[in-house]
């Protein structure tokens, strides 16, 4: 885990993004979730450890030299930028492009967070302790629509996903009471 001081705030991320833009010669569209989403498209109060995110259109590891580049110079752990939860996008809707939130344009670079239900729906598979907080207050965002993530989880237990029924129990839990 890095020292408090290299945690990502939002100040820090988007200076991070934009001397990623800046290093970069072509576009680059990327899909943001996890800690990173919450923070800068919903202003979560906290910081993480790094960002989570997929490419649109290349794979992610062919610009990883230029995310290490910016992370020698931000003093950065090199992954402050990673593909990780990439693996986890199966689980999303098909729609889930139309929920996305830009949270940073520049001259090559385009960032989007997931959708406030695409990211409570990621939440409930990640299952995790600190995940419950994270998915309760996804749910007093104006506007969200639970039945997103009810549906995605219930498509994905008939097709007999692994860990949707997890993700239904994780559900059932932090929506008691909303």
């Amino acid at each position: 885990m890095m020292s408090s001081e290299k945690l990502l705030s939002a100040e820090m991320s988007l200076a991070a993004l934009k001397a990623l833009d800046f290093e970069l010669k072509e576009p680059l569209h990327l899909v943001l979730g996890g800690g990173g989403a919450l923070v800068l498209a919903y202003k979560f109060p906290l910081a993480t450890e790094d960002l989570d995110a997929f490419s649109r259109e290349r794979n992610l590891p062919s610009v990883t030299p230029l995310i290490e580049k910016v992370a020698e110079k931000m003093g950065l752990p090199l992954d402050w930028l990673n593909p990780f939860f990439s693996t986890f996008t199966h689980i999303l809707p098909q729609d889930y492009g139309q929920r996305l939130r830009t949270v940073f344009s520049g001259n090559f670079l385009k960032v989007e967070a997931l959708g406030p239900e695409d990211l409570f729906l990621m939440k409930c598979f990640a299952g995790r302790d600190k995940d419950i907080a994270h998915a309760k207050k996804l749910l007093q965002i104006e506007g969200f629509d639970l039945g997103i993530a009810e549906d995605r989880i219930a498509e994905l237990i008939e097709k007999r996903v692994s860990g949707s029924e997890k993700a239904r129990d994780f559900l059932d839990d932090v929506t008691e009471g909303f």
